[in-house]
């Protein structure tokens, strides 16, 4: 493969500077009503984006809790059956230390059959008594084990059961997102085309300040226009001469009390 020459690596390197020169060439040419003309137009975009995404409610974070909670339901069945197995395991153990037992305290009957004094047999008689309290302690922790197994089989159950439905709820959830999607998935993509289309005409400076209004407010509103000598986005009252200013087209004004990019109502007409 060929190495990349010195006047290529150059030119590879200008191209994003080229573009952006090329932006500020064409802002600098817009007049400040086409700025807001530029703006009033991406938000029209970006919002008919939000109702589309609108349209889907809730079900995102509807099928993100399901997700969550089957994970969880899960994780709970998991831990519960290593329990339980664990549980089973030391049954086994206890079964087999009563077994060992017993046959501990067969030998030492056997024993004491054969003894030639009453210091043997005293000696294997407590021995065969530490066996049966072994025995005795054996079975009250298989009774035990046994209980708590039976307790968590009944929560297994019932988690069996709640996991079962939940992933009913989220099959449905998910083919209600889905279909939601699907109608509106082809329109949101032309929309996001041409918003980032309409963002190329735009100086990076107002871009800026467009997306951090836009992000801080609660519409996604970042340029309303004044209606009823009012802010369209805070409602709050614009004085007479701040509305001469925003018809003026003269410069970019922002609502006082809510920061908003404020337009009059013909801008879209002009």
């Amino acid at each position: 493969m060929a190495k990349t020459t010195e006047k290529e690596a150059t030119a590879t390197k200008a191209a994003p500077a080229k573009a952006t020169a090329k932006k500020k060439a064409v802002t600098k040419e817009l007049t400040v009503e086409d700025k807001l003309l530029a703006l009033f137009k991406l938000q029209e975009i970006d919002s008919r984006i939000d109702d589309l995404r609108i349209v889907r409610g809730e079900l995102p974070l509807e099928v993100q809790d399901l997700e969550d909670e089957v994970e969880g339901l899960d994780t709970r069945l998991t831990k519960l059956t290593d329990e339980i197995k664990g549980m089973e395991d030391k049954v086994t153990e206890k079964k087999n230390a009563i077994k060992e037992s017993q046959a501990q305290i067969k030998k030492y009957e056997g024993q004491q059959n054969k003894v030639r004094n009453n210091r043997e047999y005293d000696s294997l008689s407590k021995e065969i008594e530490f066996q049966g309290l072994e025995v005795q302690l054996a079975e009250k922790k298989i009774k035990e084990f046994g209980a708590n197994m039976e307790a968590k089989k009944e929560v297994v159950d019932s988690s069996k059961e709640a996991l079962k439905e939940r992933k009913k709820d989220l099959d449905l959830k998910k083919k209600e997102l889905d279909d939601i999607v699907a109608e509106t998935q082809k329109d949101e993509d032309s929309l996001q085309k041409n918003s980032k289309k309409a963002e190329k005409v735009i100086e990076d400076r107002l871009l800026s300040a467009y997306k951090r209004i836009r992000n801080g407010a609660r519409n996604g509103l970042a340029v309303v226009a004044v209606e009823r000598d009012a802010c369209g986005g805070c409602f709050n009252k614009i004085p007479p001469q701040r509305q001469l200013d925003i018809r003026s087209h003269k410069k970019v004004i922002v609502c006082e009390h809510c920061g908003r990019i404020l337009v009059d109502n013909e801008i879209n007409e002009s």
